[in-house]
């Protein structure tokens, strides 16, 4: 039996490259009529860095930004609206494609494939950088390492120059 693509996990950086990665997640999902799932990962300040935050700016500074926290997941689904307004990329029928746009906090990496199994997803879809060898060895890259973990296949869009807008 062939493969179904209808539960799609799209992670993005929100880049300048994110539409392309986008796009392919879109037309996957158009194709089997399927939902998109578009997913950035914040990374949260480590120990060290949280204290120097909490110490210069203060704790009442602290807890003013983790009250941002909702306005800039809000900001985040209103950015994808925008994009697909732009791309005008309604489905078969005109169904709307994106089922959810989430922003998250942890380890990219671990985050993307934790949400991945949490959604039952059939299909991850990711940009990849080109990087060295080396770098590859040394530090490995968010989507080596989804590819590595994750239950769900990975489908790794190549990025290169932007062609368009963020999203």
């Amino acid at each position: 039996m062939l493969p179904e693509y209808k539960k799609i996990l799209c992670a993005t950086d929100l880049g300048h490259t994110a539409p392309q990665v986008l796009r392919h997640a879109l037309s996957i999902a158009n194709r089997f009529g399927g939902d998109v799932v578009v997913l950035h990962v914040v990374e949260p300040l480590g120990p060290s860095a949280q204290h120097m935050f909490e110490l210069y700016a203060g704790t009442e500074v602290a807890r003013q930004a983790e009250a941002r926290w909702q306005k800039v997941q809000d900001e985040v689904r209103a950015l994808v609206r925008q994009f697909l307004e732009r791309e005008g990329r309604p489905g078969a029928g005109g169904r709307n494609l994106v089922a959810d746009a989430r922003v998250l906090r942890g380890r990219p990496f671990e985050v993307i494939v934790q949400e991945a199994a949490r959604l039952s997803a059939d299909l991850i879809v990711m940009g990849a950088h080109s990087h060295t060898t080396v770098g590859e060895i040394l530090l490995g890259s968010t989507a080596h390492r989804v590819a590595q973990n994750a239950s769900a296949p990975v489908m790794l869009v190549r990025l290169s120059e932007p062609d368009g807008p963020v999203p």
